[in-house]
């Protein structure tokens, strides 16, 4: 079965199941907020989010809101309110996270079968990273959410580990037929190479899915892309990076937040991490080995995310938005990929 088949139908129907997103209208979304005492001006824009649905909204006192929409079923109402609890930590620290506010006395809200949360607006663009400046500026910041992330352990959020985002991907996309019949032997020989080798690092858990003990794990940011980071100049009040969506906060080790930032050559991501860890240990100490774990995060991650795909491509605004995925040349191309990652996980890792 290929993952761009139409959605499944309903029991005793020829009709078409409708996603649980198709529900939610813009004036679902107004409803939703005037339910808060928050009105609307009529102006809704849809930001870029594929996992939950997030808008911007003006209300009549001419201020401006973030409502985060989360998809059903991924994450439990507890584990979202760890996500609140981390956020609200930071912001006491001091540390620029935008955290959901808190309304009614409490920061998650329902509305027509949906959990929603509200943020304050925040501007920015994305952050120059050929500027050594601004990584040491964003450096320092990691450094100091890793350091309320390490003052206690998620109690039901998981780790990002070689189980969760490698193994159980894998076994997904093959026990639901969602690799071509062609590639699928080359596909699955490939990527238990690649789970082979990452089983050897300390990406690997125990049968309690505990990590090991040689390198510490914390809470993460998990996801800390450019496009995470707003960036407002610094001659402003405020000015500097904010750090956004901590949808998917996990445990793990703290070179997950920085690698991420890394791109082009080889003495490109050098000069990045450079720039990074200059301001990070300004405030926190590394452990240099961890850079030992970037190549196979980064593996985890390619095979997490065409699970990802195939998993949500029931949703009507994936096909729309990645309308290259599921076919052969797709999954050859993730077969080229994955040597290649192979082979990077063969070689000397960064330093810096």
């Amino acid at each position: 079965m290929q993952p761009h088949s139409p959605a499944g139908a309903n029991a005793g129907s020829s009709e078409p199941s409708l996603h649980p997103y198709e529900t939610l209208t813009p004036d679902v979304v107004l409803d939703a907020l005037a339910t808060l005492d928050l009105h609307g001006d009529g102006r809704l824009q849809a930001l870029s989010s594929y996992e939950n649905r997030v808008y911007q909204i003006h209300l009549e006192d001419r201020s401006a809101v973030v409502a985060k929409f989360y998809r059903p079923g991924r994450w439990s109402e507890v584990q979202i309110l760890e996500e609140h609890a981390f956020s609200a930590e930071l912001t006491a620290a001091e540390v620029p996270a935008v955290a959901p506010l808190e309304l009614n006395g409490a920061t998650l809200h329902h509305h027509a079968g949906f959990a929603f949360s509200v943020s304050p607006y925040r501007g920015g663009r994305p952050p120059e990273l050929d500027d050594f400046e601004v990584l040491e500026w964003i450096g320092r910041f990691l450094a100091r959410i890793h350091t309320v992330g390490a003052k206690r352990p998620f109690e039901s959020r998981p780790a990002l580990d070689l189980q969760s985002f490698g193994t159980a991907s894998r076994d997904w996309l093959l026990g639901n037929e969602k690799i071509p019949l062609d590639v699928q032997r080359l596909w699955e020989t490939t990527c238990n190479e690649a789970l082979d080798m990452i089983a050897k690092t300390a990406l690997a858990t125990d049968a309690q899915g505990r990590f090991g003990s040689e390198f510490k794990s914390l809470r993460l940011h998990g996801d800390c892309h450019p496009g995470n980071i707003l960036w407002t100049p610094t001659d402003r009040p405020g000015g500097g990076p904010h750090f956004v969506d901590l949808d998917d906060a996990r445990t793990g080790f703290a070179v997950q937040d920085l690698w991420m930032l890394l791109s082009g050559d080889r003495a490109q991501r050098t000069g990045q991490l450079s720039g990074l860890l200059e301001g990070y240990e300004q405030f926190r100490s590394f452990d240099r080995r961890e850079l030992a774990l970037i190549e196979p995060l980064r593996t985890l991650r390619l095979i997490h995310y065409s699970a990802w795909l195939a998993r949500r491509w029931e949703d009507p605004i994936f096909p729309i938005n990645f309308p290259w995925f599921g076919s052969s040349d797709y999954w050859k191309g993730q077969v080229l990929m994955l040597q290649e990652q192979c082979e990077q996980m063969g070689e000397e890792p960064l330093y810096a």
